[in-house]
């Protein structure tokens, strides 16, 4: 196993693994609950990590968690709204992306 990001926010980290998970790669959260702890660890060790379960995934994972923009093309809502390829819901109308 090797780890590939840490940080604070549960819900980034927990997002992160999520991400790694949609791209076939397996991947747990450590540390989660280690914040409250927080005062008697070093700070850096009260941080929430991604670690990835096959060390040859990690290379792949952290290109994947570096990239800047989400694979795919923007896309267009029935109802108008242009939509990043992030989104698979629209916000205006609620409607899902078509497949």
């Amino acid at each position: 196993m090797k780890r590939v990001f840490s940080g604070w926010n549960l819900t980034v980290v927990h997002h992160y693994r999520n991400l790694l998970e949609a791209e076939g790669i397996r991947a747990v959260v450590k540390n989660q609950y280690l914040s409250s702890a927080m005062g008697d660890l070093p700070p850096a060790e009260c941080q929430a990590e991604v670690w990835v379960l096959n060390d040859a995934d990690a290379a792949r994972a952290e290109r994947l968690l570096l990239q800047s923009t989400p694979a795919g093309a923007d896309w267009r809502c029935h109802c108008g709204e242009r939509l990043g390829a992030q989104f698979t819901q629209c916000w205006q109308c609620g409607a899902y992306r078509p497949a």
